[in-house]
This record gives structure tokens, sequence and C-alpha cells, in this order.
């Protein structure tokens, strides 16, 4: 079976716009963040080696391996997250005619729910160290590619803002109270950062006149 990121953009757009439930937001969300890690990185290649930058070179050179692992990281969790959704309906289509088989059914729903929940948390989590970098690329990068870096920082915060919805809308699923609060800290912890990263980059895009 064809995994999702092998797709072409046309066959993976089909697939969001079907009748499935799955793909959905969240593989929607992981590959929006795919898209803009990869053009942080595009912005950063684009500077390196250029004389005219060359105070830059270091700095966002700097940055090339972790926007690389969070491209890399987010196509996984493209797959993943409809991977963990299937997870769900199987666990809940489980037989429960006896006490035992829905003790069975029951854990296998608990443990379907932390794993969905548990994907865009991580989504979420490449999505906003991502975003982190979408200043210093926009200050610093080739300011030919100016309006790239922006694209990326939009793409980062609808990765992260998505994810954290599907962590949230799981949220009441999940039995153990230690482990709701720890995701619901961290999302909070998330959104947070992610917002103060997008304004970075919004108050530079104003500057350059890429907003009105």
């Amino acid at each position: 079976m064809k995994t999702l990121v092998s797709l072409s953009v046309a066959d993976f757009t089909a697939a969001l716009a079907s009748d499935a439930p799955a793909p959905g937001g969240g593989s929607a969300s992981a590959a929006a963040g795919a898209a803009g890690a990869s053009l942080l990185a595009m912005v950063v290649r684009l500077t390196l080696g250029k004389e005219k930058y060359r105070e830059a070179w270091a700095p966002l050179e700097a940055l090339l391996p972790k926007l690389d692992e969070a491209r890399t990281r987010l196509l996984e969790l493209v797959d993943e997250d409809t991977k963990a959704y299937d997870a769900i309906v199987a666990a809940r289509k489980l037989p429960k005619e006896s006490d035992a088989e829905k003790s069975l059914r029951k854990k296998a729903i608990d443990d379907a729910t932390v794993l969905a929940t548990t994907v865009p948390i991580q989504t979420a989590f490449f999505a906003e160290q991502a975003l982190r970098a979408a200043g210093p690329v926009g200050e610093k990068g080739n300011p030919n590619a100016a309006s790239d870096a922006f694209v990326a920082a939009l793409l980062l915060s609808a990765a992260l803002d998505g994810a954290l919805a599907n962590v949230r809308i799981n949220l009441g699923g999940i039995a153990d109270p230690e482990l709701k609060r720890g995701f619901t800290d961290d999302a909070d912890d998330l959104a947070q950062k992610g917002a103060v990263s997008l304004e970075t980059c919004r108050a530079l895009a104003r500057t350059r006149g890429l907003l009105a």
C-alpha cells in the first residue's frame, strides 16, 4: 500500500477531498509543516555562498540541521496521523459482548486515543521548532526570497494550530488525568511560543511591504 507522502500532490489532495475521514486535518497539518520547513531551508541555501550575505552564513547554516530534521519528521507524521486515526476506528470495532471483551476494547480505545493525541503533539512540536527559525531566516536570509520565508511562517503556523486542534479534540478521550494535563500544558506552551514567532514574522513582513 502506498504511503501518503509517496502520492503526487494531485493524488494527495484528492485523498483529502474524498468522503473518507482519513487522511484529514492532522495529515494535512503535517504536510503543511513539511512544506514550510522546506521553504525555510530553501531560503537558507539561497543565502549561503553568496558573498554579499556573508555575515548571515554562519547563523543561518546553523539552522539547517533543525529545519531538515523538521521536514523529515513532519513528512513521517503525515502517514502516522492517518494510521493513528485508523487505530481508533479499529479499536471501536472490537467485540463488546462479554466483560472481558469490553475491557479489552476499552483498553484498545484508550491506547489508540493516546496515540492519536501523541502524533499531532509531535506535529505541533516540529512545526513550532521550524517556525521559531522563520524570524531569523526572514531577517537575515536572501531578501529576494523574503516572501518565501513569510509563506513558510504562515504554513508552519497553520500546521501548528491545526495539529493543536487535533490534540484538543482528543483530550476528552484521555482517561489518565496526569497524561491529559501534560498534553494540555504542552499544547498551551506550543501555542504561545508559535504565536510569538508568527508575530515576529508578521512584523518583519510589514516592514518589507509584504503585508498591507
